[in-house]
């Protein structure tokens, strides 16, 4: 049994320099068709999606997260286009061969050529998913958040400045940061406030 199996394993490997070939070409089509969809989906997240959160982004942080996604594109296309040739190979030059020798020398060439196209996909692949993924870093790292509303209100013992919280017909609610970082709730009663004036940033508490 065992003398068997070692007789078809035999078999298979001989026959495996006739099929690598069109197994590699199998993979590159696979590799492909990855790579084709990822470009798009990469393309319509930013057509889509992105352009109004980059365009909120500061903007030496913009101009890197665009950089990097526009990178990351290239890099799937060159992989898809690598893919591509490995796939199909060069037009009709299987039609210049004339004999088994010069037939069996294009296949070992051809095998090599598609074995390296195939890295050059798989590492653009792995590259452009990396700068895809820096750019959303980038991105994350440098949104700015949500501005305070900020409020001026005159009261008859002065002014206090904060964020607006809250307010209704008793009173109004404001964030005042303290000393040590920490935000202050206070509650302002309707009857001692004259004023509320929007504003842009608040002087330091004293």
């Amino acid at each position: 049994m065992s003398l068997e199996s070692d007789e078809r394993w035999d078999l298979l490997a001989d026959e495996l320099e006739f099929t690598q070939l069109g197994e590699l070409r199998r993979q590159a089509e696979g590799w492909r068709s990855g790579l084709t969809g990822l470009a798009a989906l990469l393309t319509v997240l930013v057509v889509l999606k992105g352009r109004d959160d980059l365009a909120q982004l500061p903007t030496a942080a913009g101009n890197a997260a665009s950089g990097l996604i526009a990178l990351a594109f290239l890099l799937l296309v060159a992989g898809s286009v690598l893919a591509t040739r490995a796939a199909h190979g060069r037009m009709d030059e299987r039609s210049r061969l004339m004999g088994g020798q010069a037939l069996r020398r294009w296949t070992t060439r051809e095998i090599g050529r598609v074995t390296r196209s195939l890295r050059l996909a798989a590492l653009c692949c792995c590259a452009g998913i990396v700068l895809a993924a820096a750019a959303i870093a980038v991105a994350w790292s440098t949104t700015e958040s949500a501005p305070d509303h900020l409020v001026r209100v005159g009261t008859t013992t002065g002014d206090r400045c904060g964020a607006f919280l809250a307010s209704g017909p008793d009173a109004v609610v404001l964030g005042i940061e303290g000393k040590g970082g920490d935000r202050e709730r206070i509650t302002l009663p309707d009857t001692v406030v004259t004023s509320v004036t929007p504003v842009s940033s608040c002087p330091a508490q004293g």
